[in-house]
């Protein structure tokens, strides 16, 4: 028994030599197989271990790999594909899958095993009869290999199998039976085999009245969870072919810029961009993607998302699909158009309209989730924008101190309510700040626009640190206080209070200092507004609280600060962080339970204030068993 290139090694059990003898008949010999436990079966990861498994026994040499073509092992890959996607993906069960190859004849058995025969599949009805076939290409090729060959049933298990082998080139007769002698005669494989019959209307028919409801439902919620416009157009395709159409394709357009007139003719600057295409038969995308680019649907019913005709790309097909039928849908959300969806199947002269109907349905679904997906990226863009703009490019660098900055904002699409700044004031002395804001986003955004500048004005206005949080905390009193006011004119005079009457109370806390060097020091002088203490590490080890806890900025009116002063020696390190290290949570207990931080950082004696910022940022995260919930901005300033 070989070794299984990529999964696990399995040997002979008792209850699988049925399986054997009925797939291998009497065939008998040594036999290498791979196996794929079914916790891990996906149709991505059932052909990557087929083409693992190929590739490693055509390495090692292994018997019966003189027999092993490419295109044999490509025809195994696609048959275990399909069969992985029906069970896994349509019907909804769990599988195992295994790929065997007969040392003695250098075929290939695929086995796809159900644990469970007797769970019905996801969305089926009892009294649905065994023969209706569900009419994906995948399906038609299930019931082919097992019409051909067989399924086994065990206890507690069934599986349907299919073995290939290099006797022809079409990957075995029970294929080419499937496909037809004129499909052997043309040398065709699995994949031209699985083009789509031409005369299926009836059987759309009977597919939609059983599933178009659930169809619709799940892929509103498989697009409703996207925001990426090209993973919608992406899914789009996935969920339209092959149950749909043969092939599909999406356009998206530039709402400002890629709009077409009323005769047809695209606006000025960047017209539509042909974003997904998809094809039945994976080697016919590329040739059907050029077609398609070089005539782009030309929409002339304005904002009519109906179908409308599109010209058949016979010349990127095949003979067999050199006639068919196409149909443009306008993507329109919000009254504004976002792309084109195009879908085509050969062999037909129109479109049934009850596929005509679910795909206008779908084409809704796909144009808001396009356009949901473009109001996130525009507002992410403001919001990094913003974000940009508030934060400063690079910390300053203050002579004789080293220093270190961790920031990692919660929500990486827009602004977080920490911040921090350093920077020269003037006259030798150099001031630092970490804050933390009410809210977040736009409303953090703003408080921070606030007081970040009048942090850096008033201190080159030679404000010292106590007499600059006395005056920030007076502005943010005063812009309350106005829009209180606002507030009370807007109800006096008897009109409904607008969006900036209301009284907004806005909190900051702030830890705020300035750094003089002098001598073989630096001295020190800051201030905590209702901000996590500031930690000081001696030299020798020591870990003290550098200031004294005060009330929040922009609560309490005339309230007066006060600083503290002390000289940070070579060696010293001061450690200033917002709530989200001091609170971070794993389960009921914090960080800073205990004094944990300064726990944390006694452990760092001796340390650079790089390797400090890095060791205290790790132990954050490994606190929690999930990532940190909240804003998180650490600073350490170390005298050299």
């Amino acid at each position: 028994m070989g070794a299984i290139p990529t999964q696990r090694e399995t040997a002979s059990h008792a209850s699988d030599a049925p399986a054997r003898q009925d797939a291998d008949g009497a065939r008998g010999g040594a036999r290498t197989h791979a196996t794929l436990p079914g916790s891990a079966v996906t149709p991505g990861a059932a052909r990557a271990l087929v083409r693992a498994a190929c590739a490693k026994w055509a390495e090692e040499e292994r018997p019966g790999t003189e027999h092993l073509t490419e295109r044999l092992a490509d025809d195994a890959v696609l048959v275990t594909s399909e069969l992985v996607t029906n069970a896994v993906v349509y019907a909804g069960t769990d599988v195992e899958v295994e790929c065997r190859l007969e040392e003695a004849t250098g075929a290939l058995v695929v086995e796809v095993r159900d644990q469970h025969p007797s769970r019905a599949p996801r969305g089926s009805e009892p009294e649905v009869p065994y023969e209706t076939p569900e009419h994906g290409r995948g399906l038609r090729l299930v019931t082919a290999l097992a019409e051909s060959w067989g399924v086994t049933y065990r206890r507690g298990a069934k599986t349907v199998w299919a073995r290939l082998s290099a006797e022809s080139d079409t990957a075995g007769d029970e294929i080419a039976a499937y496909a037809g002698r004129e499909a052997l005669e043309r040398g065709l494989g699995v994949a031209e085999i699985l083009a789509p019959e031409p005369r299926r209307a009836e059987r759309d028919r009977e597919w939609l009245g059983r599933g178009a409801l659930s169809f619709l439902a799940e892929a509103s919620d498989l697009l409703a969870g996207q925001l990426d416009e090209n993973l919608v157009a992406a899914l789009a395709g996935q969920l339209i072919v092959p149950r749909l159409a043969d092939w599909c394709a999406v356009w998206t357009e530039d709402e400002a810029m890629g709009r077409w007139d009323a005769d047809g003719v695209s606006g000025p600057g960047v017209g539509p961009r042909l974003a997904r295409v998809w094809h039945c038969s994976e080697n016919r995308i590329e040739e059907l993607r050029a077609a398609l680019e070089k005539d782009p649907p030309r929409p002339t019913d304005g904002l009519r998302s109906g179908p409308v005709p599109y010209p058949w790309p016979g010349g990127a097909l095949d003979l067999r699909e050199a006639h068919g039928t196409a149909l443009a849908y306008r993507l329109i959300a919000g009254g504004r158009p976002l792309g084109t969806l195009v879908i085509g199947r050969s062999g037909l002269p129109r479109f049934p309209d009850e596929v005509t109907g679910l795909v206008e349905d779908l084409s809704r679904r796909v144009a808001l989730a396009i356009g949901t997906a473009r109001q996130y990226a525009r507002q992410a863009t403001i919001s990094q924008v913003l974000q940009r703009g508030l934060l400063p490019v690079a910390v300053a660098e203050i002579p004789g101190v080293r220093s270190a900055l961790v920031y990692e904002p919660c929500d990486k699409g827009g602004p977080s309510g920490d911040f921090y700044d350093v920077f020269p004031a003037g006259d030798g002395r150099w001031c630092f700040a970490v804050g933390d804001v009410q809210g977040k986003g736009p409303e953090a955004a703003v408080l921070i626009g606030l007081a970040r500048p009048w942090l850096r004005l008033l201190a080159r206005e030679g404000y010292r640190v106590a007499d600059v949080l006395d005056r920030l905390n007076q502005l943010l009193l005063d812009d309350t206080t106005e829009a209180a006011d606002a507030a009370a004119r807007a109800l006096a005079s008897g009109r409904p209070p607008g969006p900036g009457d209301g009284p907004q109370t806005r909190f900051l806390s702030l830890l705020y200092g300035e750094l003089v060097p002098v001598g073989d020091g630096v001295r020190c002088t800051l201030a905590s507004a209702g901000h996590p203490l500031p930690l000081l590490l001696g030299a020798d080890g020591t870990v003290r609280a550098a200031a004294r806890p005060q009330t929040l900025l922009g609560v309490i009116e005339d309230e007066t600060y006060t600083s503290e002063t002390f000289e940070l020696g070579p060696g010293d390190t001061l450690l200033c962080v917002t709530d989200g290290v001091t609170e971070r949570r794993s389960g009921s207990r914090q960080f800073d339970d205990a004094d944990g931080l300064a726990t944390a950082l006694a452990g760092c004696a001796g340390l650079s204030a790089e390797l400090i910022a890095e060791r205290i940022k790790r132990l954050v995260h490994e606190f929690g068993g999930r990532p940190p919930e909240d804003d998180l901005a650490l600073l350490v300033l170390q005298a050299e």
